[in-house]
């Protein structure tokens, strides 16, 4: 019996270690889901205080993942959505070891939110990423910063501010300029809808009439699931869904506006187009075909940069990371590893 037993753990080990060395068997890396620090365990999230004139806050933060060469740091849309829409990126980045961030940015979220204001400023903005930066102990060996949409426009500024700490940059489906946009959510986007639609739309935008559920019930089938997701609205993924209901629209209105077709709130003259050659590291800009921004534009975008890399999701819109997933992931693995 004994004689038997060792014969059956030898056939075990030996079927093991052929299934390790034949090709394509891989093992698992398991120092990728290693913590990253000592201590009490809390699934990777931290609360980080944040410093601003009028007192401290704290933003909260998860990590995934565990890489100390590749670091992706989220910032999040809206402005004033959520981490949560990000999480499609839990399917892909692990599996190829890359570590990412989630970061709810104050007013957002699970983050602390001041209820005030003066507080949605894109300069106090840049500050608190900065402390982020500081907190998780990221640096310019092991910092990528993505920005989808309002996280674009951040990230620039960002980028523009402090690229030192940076390794690369990926703009996601965001324009330089705000100007621009507005023309471009004009000219063409608005040219698209039905006319009875846009005219409608046009007569409840002029009397400022923005909480009138119709506005909505038009946008939603006319306007979002053709430029912002496109799925059907019955159809969108949850995560979608859970991370749009949390919006915070003070700072949403604040720093976009009500209107869905152009800018109209801080950031109405916003425009980096003339500083994009500054940004001198790599960095990589997507943009979808059916975008709520101009592709062409952000194809130009990646021309000015001084290592530029464009990404086209031909069958995607503004959250090409969902209706043209295949594209975009492929994409973007492929600009992180070949840092």
């Amino acid at each position: 019996m004994y004689t038997r037993l060792l014969s059956v753990l030898l056939l075990v080990f030996i079927f093991s270690a052929c299934q390790q060395n034949q090709p394509g068997v891989q093992s698992p890396d398991l120092s990728y889901f290693q913590p990253s620090d000592s201590g009490l365990q809390t699934g990777g999230v931290r609360m980080i205080p944040i410093q601003t004139p009028k007192g401290n806050f704290k933003v909260w933060t998860k990590r995934f993942g565990n890489n100390p060469q590749l670091k992706v740091l989220l910032l999040n849309g809206g402005p004033g959505a959520t981490h949560e829409y990000f999480e499609c990126f839990e399917n892909f980045l692990p599996a190829a070891s890359v570590e990412f961030i989630y970061y709810d940015q104050l007013g957002c979220g699970n983050s602390d939110n001041p209820n005030d204001t003066s507080f949605w400023d894109l300069n106090r903005y840049v500050s608190e990423v900065e402390q982020v930066r500081t907190a998780l102990g990221l640096n310019k060996d092991n910092f990528v910063l993505l920005g989808h949409s309002w996280g674009g426009i951040l990230a620039m500024e960002y980028a523009l501010a402090h690229q030192e700490n940076l390794k690369a940059l990926v703009i996601s489906n965001m324009m330089s300029s705000c100007p621009d946009y507005g023309k471009y959510a004009q000219d063409v986007l608005a040219k698209q809808l039905d006319p009875k639609v846009l005219d409608t739309i046009r007569q409840i935008e002029a009397s400022k009439d923005f909480s009138n559920p119709k506005y909505m019930e038009l946008l939603m089938p006319n306007f979002y699931t053709e430029h912002l997701l496109r799925m059907p609205l019955d159809q969108w993924p949850e995560p979608v869904n859970r991370s749009f209901a949390k919006m915070n629209h003070s700072l949403y209105e604040t720093m976009q506006g009500p209107s869905e077709f152009g800018i109209a709130g801080k950031l109405v003259n916003w425009d980096r187009k003339a500083d994009l050659p500054k940004i001198t590291v790599p960095t990589l800009t997507i943009g979808g075909a059916y975008d709520t921004m101009d592709p062409e534009h952000m194809k130009w975008m990646a021309t000015q940069v001084k290592s530029g890399t464009y990404l086209h999701c031909a069958k995607g819109s503004h959250m090409s990371f969902y209706d043209d997933q295949a594209t975009y992931f492929k994409g973007l693995l492929d600009f992180l590893k070949k840092l």
